[in-house]
């Protein structure tokens, strides 16, 4: 026996009944042959790690632009946060940690330099709009390893394209709105545990906002620590998923409720802070003035054919979103900045 056949002979004595086993995966877009050391998930989960848009996340805005710190957040960072949160919950749960891994690992491949304020002006000004959860899959799908993609399993690519909710329910009752997978679902919560939690640790540290400035009932309910309150979100969605029988991945209505407010809190009083959207606007300007020369002079774009011109804008939206934030600095400042001469 194999030693991949192995794992999948011990996921299904061990994992629970509505765990998704590897030996069950909807499989590949592209059928190829399995390995006899990895299952799939874990291969999914190691493309990913290797794959060139992983690596540009450490220099990707989480919140905070080009901070001046060595211990703000990075989208690297970020996701790295959220695949240790997912994990410690689906052990808890006995769910398959490897899918879970994946897809926290790959939900936020595709998003763009500086964070959000790049992602808002793409969808500004890129026909169709853009969504860094639908960039990410497009990334796994099509962009990666020079147009070949990472040909992903459908769970982990479910999972990536599902994980998003803006400031939407976190937990919806629609099932459009979730992952097939309990795994999937899982990630999608840990997302927002992970960045409520991070984002004000950061904006803390920033001096954005003071411990003074957050409602003392938040923290009575969530905890005063950073690691307190962490414990408490996942320990109450361990125990309420598991009183409900793995039927669904659920919390309990009152520290949902504190969630959504902290989540509240942070759009006000941080992400949408005089401080931050300053220097957000700054970035809107760099993102939207490179698409537009990029737009101008195709030449200059990686791999873009002189085809449609829809085609010509989604290859400069691809070049854009990949960019990491110095890249799109360093660009910016070659295009539009004029240069010394240099004097002989």
């Amino acid at each position: 026996m194999m030693v991949r056949q192995q794992t999948e002979a011990i996921e299904k004595q061990t994992l629970h009944a509505r765990a998704c086993q590897s030996s069950n995966t909807k499989g590949r877009q592209t059928p190829e042959k399995e390995g006899d050391i990895r299952t799939c998930f874990q291969r999914d989960r190691d493309r990913i790690i290797h794959c060139k848009s992983f690596r540009r996340l450490k220099h990707k805005t989480q919140v905070f632009l080009a901070p001046k710190g060595d211990h703000y957040r990075t989208r690297l960072t970020h996701v790295l946060e959220v695949a240790q949160i997912s994990r410690t919950i689906s052990r808890a749960l006995r769910l398959n940690e490897d899918l879970t891994e994946a897809i926290a690992l790959g939900h936020d491949l595709g998003h763009t330099p500086f964070g959000h304020a790049g992602e808002a002006v793409l969808r500004k000004i890129h026909p169709g709009g853009f969504d860094h959860y639908v960039q990410s899959l497009r990334v796994v799908d099509v962009l990666e390893k020079n147009g070949a993609g990472l040909n992903l399993t459908y769970e982990v690519r479910n999972g990536i394209i599902k994980h998003s909710k803006g400031m939407g329910k976190i937990l919806s009752d629609s099932p459009k709105d979730m992952a097939d997978t309990l795994e999937g679902q899982v990630v999608r919560i840990s997302d927002v545990i992970a960045y409520v939690n991070h984002d004000l640790d950061d904006a803390l540290r920033a001096e954005v906002i003071h411990m003074k400035d957050i409602p003392e009932e938040l923290l009575s309910i969530l905890g005063k620590s950073h690691a307190k309150r962490i414990d408490t979100m996942v320990s109450d969605l361990i125990y309420n998923t598991l009183e409900a029988g793995l039927q669904k991945i659920t919390m309990s209505e009152a520290i949902m409720t504190a969630v959504n407010q902290l989540r509240a809190f942070l759009y006000l009083r941080v992400y949408e802070s005089a401080k931050l959207k300053e220097e957000f606007h700054k970035a809107e300007n760099i993102v939207e003035s490179l698409y537009k020369y990029y737009c101008e002079h195709p030449e200059l774009v990686p791999n873009c054919s002189d085809g449609k011109p829809d085609e010509l804008l989604t290859h400069v939206c691809d070049f854009i979103a990949g960019m990491t934030d110095r890249f799109a600095l360093m660009n910016f400042e070659k295009i539009f900045i004029p240069q010394r001469w240099t004097v002989f």
